[in-house]
Formats: C-alpha cells, sequence, structure tokens
C-alpha cells in the first residue's frame, strides 16, 4: 500500500505505526504568503490551550547523560503524522503546515512532544475538511493565568482573532488544564467559578456567544484536591460545554503527563465530542471576530 503523503520526506513506507523524525528537523523557512495560500476560506479553527498535557509531553524524556535535561523522542505515531489539510498558526502569526510538536514554538521554555491535537485534527478532518490548530497551551500554568487582563489570556484571544482574518471559522476551545489548582483547597474550590469566567470572556472577546468549549477533566495533580477540580469539571452546565474524562488514560512515570499513548486515544476522545455535540451541520460558531 503507497504512502498517504509521498510529498513529506520523513514519511516512512514501512509497516511500523511510528516515525522517527531528524533530531535536526526544522520548520521550512518559506514566506507568508506561501503560507497563508496553503489554508483555504473554509478551513475550520480550533484552539488548544491550558497547560502541559495540552501542549503536550508523550515522549519527552529525561537524559541522564546529558545533565538530566528532558529530550523529546521524536516518535510520531500514525495517527499524529502530518496531512495537506492540517495547519497551525505558528508564534509569528503565519499558517504553517502542522506537526508534532505543536506546541514547540508556543510552551518554548519547556520541551514539548506529542499533545492531543494532531491526533484530533486527523480525525476531525475527515468531516470537517481544512482544519486549523492554534495552540496556545504552556505548560505549569494556574487558571488564575489565564484570566482577562493577563498575558496568557491576551496572547490566546490575540492569536484566535488573527486566526480568521484570512478566512474560516472559530469552530471550538479545546481546554486542558487543573492540576496546578490542585494543590490548596483556596484554589479548588476557586476552579470552577474562574472556568465559568473564563468561558464567559473568550466568548464576549471573541464576539461567539455560542463558541463550542470541550474541557478534559483532569487526571493527574496533587491528591488533596484534584477531586474537587474534577467534581467542578465534571459538574459544569453551561450551554455548549462539555467535559471529557482523561480518568483511565495512562501516564508516564512522573505519574503529572499524559503517555504518547494516552494522547492519542486522548485527541480522538475530544474529536468525538466534537462531531457529536458540535459537528460540521451545527451553525453553533461563526467567522466575526
Amino acid at each position: 500500500k503507497p504512502p498517504l503523503f509521498t510529498t513529506l520526506t520523513f514519511w516512512t513506507n514501512s509497516k511500523t505505526n511510528t516515525v522517527h523524525l531528524p533530531s535536526d528537523y526544522n520548520e521550512p523557512n518559506t514566506d507568508r504568503a506561501r503560507m497563508d495560500s496553503l489554508t483555504p476560506d473554509a478551513k475550520q479553527i480550533f484552539i488548544l490551550s491550558g497547560q502541559s498535557n495540552m501542549a503536550g509531553r508523550g515522549g519527552v524524556f529525561r537524559d541522564h547523560h546529558h545533565h538530566n535535561r528532558q529530550q523529546w523522542d521524536g516518535v510520531v505515531p500514525s495517527e499524529c503524522q502530518p496531512h495537506p489539510s492540517i495547519h497551525r498558526l505558528d508564534a509569528h502569526l503565519r499558517w504553517v503546515p502542522a506537526r508534532e510538536p505543536l506546541h514547540a514554538d508556543i510552551d518554548a521554555k519547556k520541551v514539548c512532544g506529542v499533545g492531543p491535537g494532531m491526533a484530533f485534527a486527523n480525525k476531525v478532518r475527515e468531516c470537517a475538511g481544512e482544519v486549523g490548530l492554534v495552540p496556545c497551551a504552556v505548560g505549569g500554568t494556574a487558571i488564575k493565568e489565564w484570566a482577562r487582563g493577563e498575558h496568557l489570556y491576551e496572547s490566546m484571544v490575540k492569536r484566535a482573532r488573527e486566526s480568521v482574518k484570512g478566512g474560516g471559522e472559530m469552530k471550538g476551545l479545546l481546554w486542558y488544564q487543573g492540576e496546578s489548582d490542585t494543590s490548596t483547597q483556596h484554589d479548588a474550590d476557586a476552579y470552577e467559578g474562574n472556568m465559568v469566567k473564563l468561558i464567559e470572556n473568550v466568548r464576549q472577546d471573541l464576539d461567539l456567544p455560542w463558541l463550542p468549549i470541550i474541557q478534559v477533566a483532569i487526571v493527574s495533580g496533587d491528591n488533596k484536591y484534584m477531586e474537587k477540580v474534577r467534581e467542578a469539571q465534571l459538574g459544569m452546565e453551561i450551554p455548549n460545554v462539555v467535559c471529557v474524562d482523561a480518568k483511565g488514560l495512562e501516564l508516564k512515570d512522573d505519574h503529572l503527563h499524559l503517555t504518547t499513548k494516552s494522547q492519542v486515544q486522548l485527541g480522538h476522545m475530544l474529536a468525538d465530542a466534537y462531531l457529536q455535540h458540535f459537528g460540521p451541520s451545527e451553525p453553533n460558531s461563526h467567522a466575526s471576530l
């Protein structure tokens, strides 16, 4: 069976489910006009936001031979392969071909690996067609850092607005965050109110009152108050907000981050939730930001 992506030089025609990208691989240095031409006006755009498990730590390991520095193993599952119809908005607000790790230039102070974004996009594109991803997640961030007026929030809104300027529809916000709010009772108790306010703010600031939100119920964090945060996430009753439960997904040895396999599973769970609740036939969002 011939490979699907014959134009990508790092594609392998073997029967394995993964490929190993070269350690010195970099995105092609292409001008903005050509990047913009890669994305037709019909693209369906999704914001990826939250903290490290959305940014992706799948395949990231600690290399004890190099002073315990973290590295990504470069393994890209078949479900996360690049595809000509999937693009991402890079740190310079340019549309570029999407490939793992999606957040490398956004969560730039950490080593990023596989997250749920590419597995999500590959499944959704079969129904939605052209997909645009807007990575915004930053590891180790608490929800108070995503309040209106804070740098992370304002950057997310700016990137979302920029993403639709060339055409396309903002179809949803995928949110995976909360581990950093499990350490104190105060933070855990305040989580639901802060999340509700975040949803209200982002919908208002993007002028999308029915913007679909798919949040992930956390599966790791401080055991003291993790269930309190999960309870808030799973029990939230807001129109066009659904929750996907990560409970049961395999964690890495750090007991905090999802494995590569789990990230693929999560991406498919997010795609299923989107297609079930907000599929392409649902007129729940608009492009006028």
